[in-house]
């Protein structure tokens, strides 16, 4: 079996410390079931502060998390794909670019390697080395000019899928206690639940941060109980102006 070359070596390399890695997905899942959680939390706090009625509370909050969840997992979608086509437009600006002006992405490398420590004899010599396999330029023009990567590449209907589950997931918590009972203990409860949930997503997020569990938590839990306050005190001054 024919040893990989180095550049191989080194994709293999970097796509299984990218697969390897969960810090990419787990700050996905947080995003995504922050922001069902965050929104459908506004929405029941909204909707009773304007009406007692458990029926109709529980009905909104499942339509916003409807909405939430589909609108989560199309912008997933848009935002994956937008990324990867505007990487493929700007490998194609640099193809481009190597074909009529390769003197001067030449100089550029070089100039790069020079600003990393190399001198500008050894950073001529290493570009111009690079320069004899066209492919090999291209990739390392895309990934020292651009800070481009093959491997940074997302898949759309993975982050569909993901963001809305994740989303879904979040904005379901605020809801459990209208599925059990009906009334101000309905709503008391959700507010507990969604108020604790937010400590926990928010103590969640330190394993991709360097912030403590606790701050993250508090932090969080202090954003989610603003959103109440605030969408409970407009729901009740929309009952009063058309209530």
């Amino acid at each position: 079996m024919a040893s990989l070359s180095p550049s191989k070596r080194l994709d293999e390399v970097v796509g299984k410390e990218k697969k390897s890695s969960v810090s990419d997905w787990i700050g996905d899942a947080i995003y995504g079931v922050n922001d069902g959680l965050g929104a459908i939390f506004g929405i029941i706090a909204g909707v009773a502060g304007y009406t007692s009625n458990s029926h109709t509370i529980l009905i909104s909050g499942l339509f916003g998390a409807l909405a939430s969840t589909l609108s989560m997992g199309a912008g997933a979608w848009l935002a994956t794909k937008s990324e990867n086509e505007l990487m493929d437009t700007t490998l194609s600006r640099a193809r481009k670019s190597i074909e009529t002006e390769r003197e001067s992405e030449l100089e550029t490398l070089s100039l790069i390697y020079q600003a990393k420590g190399f001198n500008e004899t050894d950073a001529k010599y290493i570009a111009r080395t690079i320069a004899k396999d066209d492919k090999m330029f291209l990739q390392t023009i895309a990934q020292e000019k651009h800070g481009l990567h093959e491997s940074a590449k997302g898949n759309p209907w993975s982050s569909a899928i993901s963001g809305s589950i994740s989303t879904l997931v979040g904005a379901i918590v605020p809801l459990i206690p209208f599925f059990f009972c009906s009334g101000r203990l309905a709503l008391v409860l959700a507010a507990i639940v969604s108020i604790l949930a937010h400590f926990v997503v928010g103590a969640a997020k330190s394993f991709v941060t360097v912030r403590s569990w606790w701050s993250s938590g508090l932090e969080m839990t202090m954003a989610g109980i603003i959103v109440g306050v605030v969408s409970y005190a407009l729901g009740l001054l929309g009952n009063v102006v058309l209530g």
